[in-house]
């Protein structure tokens, strides 16, 4: 049996350890939250190496891809400076090409086709796959990168406007502390943020944790697109009034897994000692027939 390990800077309260099947080969998927300790997610990393099959780092990425270059996160980084056998992925490979893919991939689930008015995605930086597939599907998405985590009152809207601002500010995130480009926790407290732009959007798309602490109460209709969810989101995005969640990673015993998890469960079931090429992760994707959830939640 193989063995992919995600080790998250987020909370223990979401650890989860299932086996899955895939294609006949069981593999063992284990999360482990760290609850910020950065000390404590750089000693298992530590002693997980060489012990397992591939390991994610979870609650921060190790790199941001932008339109074929990668800029690293250099406080990331050292979290696995001392791994030296073992793959480490962080989910990037996923979210360009299963996020990418979203609507492709759920299209048997989603019919009518979806189409939209307008998208919010909170935290666009880390999940570029995912405002492109968005904006397939939205004439208007607006990109809260610098409303939501430097707390700048101005929304980024449309891809390009975007990607353009993204890249000047790059070498400055890159040397970031970890207090800066850790996520945070599922006990960070409900703090809603720009409330016009949650009103004004039918679709919000991003990671569950920036929805959850900054979204308002009151999300009835909309669609909701994210990922790492366990049965108590899914109670508040229905307690909020959220009509559908898709969730871009399958669903595993109730609960969604990262895309670090994820790709770290493929790079066990692959088998290369590596990380896998987004040509290799899409063939994987369609070879074990890897879909998103959707969940009609009202």
């Amino acid at each position: 049996m193989k063995r992919a390990v995600s080790v998250s800077l987020g909370s223990s309260s979401r650890d989860k350890d299932v086996l899955v099947e895939l294609k006949g080969q069981t593999i063992r998927l284990q999360r482990i939250g760290t609850d910020g300790d950065i000390e404590k997610a750089r000693g298992l990393f530590r002693e997980f190496d060489g012990q397992v099959d591939a390991l994610g780092i979870g609650g921060t990425d190790l790199y941001i891809r932008l339109e074929g270059r990668e800029y690293p996160l250099y406080a990331a980084l050292d979290l696995i400076r001392d791994v030296k056998r073992t793959p480490v992925v962080d989910g990037r490979g996923l979210k360009h090409t299963l996020e990418r893919r979203l609507f492709e991939l759920a299209g048997p689930e989603l019919r009518p086709p979806p189409s939209f008015r307008c998208a919010l995605v909170p935290l666009a930086l880390d999940r570029v796959g995912l405002v492109k597939a968005v904006s397939e599907v939205c004439p208007r998405v607006v990109c809260g990168d610098l409303m939501f985590a430097l707390g700048i009152p101005i929304p980024l809207v449309g891809l390009k406007r975007f990607l353009r601002t993204a890249r000047l500010l790059m070498p400055l995130v890159s040397r970031f502390p970890m207090s800066l480009i850790f996520y945070g926790s599922d006990r960070i407290e409900f703090n809603p943020k720009f409330p016009e732009y949650w009103k004004a959007a039918d679709l919000i798309a991003g990671d569950m944790l920036f929805i959850r602490k900054y979204s308002i109460e009151d999300l009835s209709g909309k669609t909701v697109i994210t990922n790492t969810t366990t049965p108590d989101n899914i109670e508040l995005l229905r307690a909020r009034g959220v009509r559908t969640v898709i969730t871009t990673t399958p669903r595993y015993e109730g609960r969604t897994f990262g895309t670090n998890m994820m790709e770290a469960a493929l790079t066990a079931y692959a088998g290369k000692g590596r990380p896998l090429s987004e040509t290799e992760l899409n063939a994987l994707i369609d070879e074990l027939e890897l879909r998103p959830t959707v969940l009609r939640l009202q």
